[in-house]
């Protein structure tokens, strides 16, 4: 398979490796982003696996709050310039109240807003704006109290990521900067036990073949591993990251300081895991002249 300098520049980007590595990483894995990144890993030349950041659909979280309970809404659109249209940020807004009384996505679209149903909304308003229109996902938290945070709001309680903290104890003030804490670090999971047996044990195996390529020891490589998976678990399970308000204190003990339980949190950002094919520009602006 044929690697493109777009592709080399996408891994150089995501990883800091070298150009020829990033070459080099790709052709290993035929073209693979993934297996590329977890390649460059192997070899101790990524500095980091940023897979999680690409996104690539347009569009709006929005959430709502009511008591202990709190949902999050994604819907999208074709271009940025549609979430910026204030008739669509209105339907959103309605259409994330209505999540409230809903427990998934197809329930949502069946529920009704201003006497029709979501999705007939959502298919008008299609027509009238031009562009396409997807009630992607929700979700829906529950606790004692739930505190939401929009980053890069576009308008009122919706924008480009969407986040709820479900807690008991503490005050709303602790729940709004633990919100903020989780848009910025992103973690995968409350705990370690929450986290996904699949996403340690594929870590596992790359801080073994990591530690194998050092020449090391066995006995000396399982410290090593045993060392960095402990420090991996701290960096993606929110009680175990250091606290962006107070970098001395894990979330978990600033928690504690507060008063506070953590119990759930969600944290939903436009575009997560959709790809979208990108049109190298000339080429498209020849094919926009053809009128195709």
């Amino acid at each position: 398979m044929a690697i493109t300098a777009a592709q080399v520049k996408e891994l150089r980007e995501m990883t800091g490796a070298g150009m020829m590595d990033a070459k080099k990483a790709l052709t290993e894995a035929d073209g693979d982003m993934d297996t590329a990144v977890d390649w460059l890993r192997t070899k101790g030349l990524a500095k980091a696996a940023k897979k999680s950041g690409r996104t690539a659909a347009e569009g709006l979280v929005a959430v709502a709050v009511e008591g202990g309970t709190g949902v999050a809404v994604e819907i999208n659109a074709e271009t940025d310039f549609v979430a910026k249209n204030g008739e669509f940020q209105s339907m959103v807004a309605d259409i994330s109240k209505a999540a409230l009384n809903q427990d998934s996505v197809e329930a949502l679209a069946e529920a009704e807003v201003g006497g029709k149903k979501v999705s007939e909304v959502i298919t008008d308003k299609i027509a009238k704006i031009g562009e396409n229109m997807t009630l992607r996902r929700m979700q829906k938290i529950e606790g004692g109290a739930v505190a939401s945070y929009i980053h890069n709001a576009a308008t009122e309680g919706m924008g480009n990521i969407g986040v709820l903290v479900a807690t008991t104890g503490g005050d709303e003030a602790f729940g709004r900067q633990v919100a903020m804490h989780i848009a910025a670090a992103n973690p995968a999971s409350l705990s370690e036990a929450d986290l996904d047996p699949a996403i340690v044990e594929k870590e596992r195996q790359i801080q073994i073949d990591i530690a194998r390529e050092s020449g090391k020891p066995e006995q000396v490589i399982e410290k090593m591993i045993e060392g960095r998976m402990k420090k991996f678990l701290a960096e993606v399970t929110l009680l175990g990251q250091a606290f962006v308000i107070d970098p001395d204190k894990t979330v978990g003990e600033a928690a504690k300081d507060a008063g506070a339980e953590i119990t759930g949190f969600i944290r939903m950002q436009v575009g997560e895991g959709i790809e979208k094919k990108e049109e190298d520009f000339a080429a498209e602006v020849a094919k926009a002249a053809q009128g195709g």
